[in-house]
């Protein structure tokens, strides 16, 4: 393999496939990127098993590619990134010229670096499954954004930390939770697809990161039982699917409430970030005392203190005595874009959602916490 590359562009590229790369792997091939050059153009790809990254360059005034000799090569990711971020030119040479041994040269630097064999590198079928649809990228982002959080970070129930995307009637369905809070998103798909699926929330952070970089760019998806995949500008992402039935969360939202609170969302959540120091046993717990009189917001710690808040909002219902974790309703209301958001209870140790007062396609559940002061 021989080729010449716009260093600027095949840096950025290199920085994409990164993201699929375990530096950490004992196995060395995953530990690297592949590099391909064809008829075609030039094609990158890493892999950590359970997500792979494929970024095609193809030859354009931008990239300067050139490929002298057709060929391909396996790199340690975090050494090709270093070397191609560090030559000294605008233009970069990379050169195969003894089985794996790779010179790599700039305008006055050169480097001799010792690649590995790419016919170790495993055979990663990045074929496109049937089932496919379109989406735009800042919905992606908004699905991302209102709901991995709310996902499990611990592997005790393996697919609760993955998000389960279920299609049916041109609606998608984006839902996440821990067993102690539930993030419920809505999309209109043009699509007469069906299907329900569950992707690793490490991935979709991932994918944020890679693939939905414009907003305005619109995300081919497309998956089967076993993996999904997101295309767009020239960069396939795969990630592998979480095994086993997401629970049916449907029935864990209360469908009629008998007290309701509006409130400015930035104030409640500088309300409770101010006693979030106050922990008990590395928890915040905050209590909230409503009546049509007055709110408010409190939370106690024998070891550190007490604090207490008057909070400005409208109240409606029967009196309402609730304690909850300040970590889940903050990131809830994060989630949400209004200035204004709307929280409905049915009872002192129920969920309680909070919701967009002019939107109801998100919907974040927060079940309370039972305290004894």
């Amino acid at each position: 393999m021989n080729i010449t590359i716009s260093k600027n562009e095949l840096n950025s590229s290199l920085q994409a496939v990164m993201h699929a790369v375990s530096s950490t792997s004992p196995q060395p091939y995953l530990r690297g990127i592949r590099i391909t050059a064809d008829g075609e153009g030039l094609v990158l790809t890493g892999s950590n098993a359970d997500i792979s990254i494929q970024m095609n360059m193809q030859r354009n005034d931008s990239n300067d590619l050139n490929i002298i000799e057709e060929g391909s090569i396996l790199i340690d990711g975090k050494v090709l990134t270093e070397i191609v971020r560090k030559l000294d030119s605008e233009t970069i040479s990379i050169e195969v010229i003894d089985g794996a041994l790779t010179k790599f040269s700039g305008h006055s630097a050169l480097f001799r670096i010792n690649g590995m064999n790419p016919s170790d590198y495993p055979d990663i079928d990045f074929s496109k499954p049937p089932v496919s649809f379109t989406l735009k990228a800042a919905d992606m982002i908004s699905i991302i954004d209102q709901t991995v959080f709310a996902a499990a970070p611990k592997d005790t129930r393996p697919v609760l930390t993955g998000v389960n995307f279920k299609l049916e009637g041109g609606v998608l369905t984006v839902t996440s939770t821990d067993s102690f809070r539930l993030s419920k998103k809505t999309v209109s798909v043009d699509s007469a697809e069906t299907f329900n699926i569950t992707i690793p929330s490490r991935s979709l952070n991932e994918l944020k990161s890679t693939v939905l970089t414009d907003p305005e760019a619109m995300i081919e998806i497309s998956l089967n039982s076993r993996k999904a995949e997101f295309i767009s500008a020239g960069i396939i992402f795969q990630t592998k699917l979480l095994d086993g039935s997401y629970p049916e969360t449907d029935r864990l939202i209360p469908k009629e409430f008998n007290r309701e609170m509006m409130i400015d969302r930035m104030d409640l959540i500088r309300a409770i970030d101010r006693n979030t120091f106050i922990r008990t046993e590395n928890q915040a717990i905050n209590r909230l005392q409503c009546s049509e009189n007055e709110i408010v917001l409190t939370n106690r710690s024998q070891e550190i203190g007490d604090s207490q808040e008057v909070l400005s909002a409208d109240f409606t219902g029967e009196e309402l005595d609730i304690s909850f974790s300040a970590q889940y309703v903050i990131e809830a209301c994060r989630a949400i874009g209004s200035e204004n958001i709307k929280i409905r209870f049915t009872g002192e140790m129920k969920p309680f959602i909070i919701t967009d007062p002019a939107d109801d396609s998100l919907i974040e559940l927060v079940l309370p916490v039972r305290t004894y002061n």
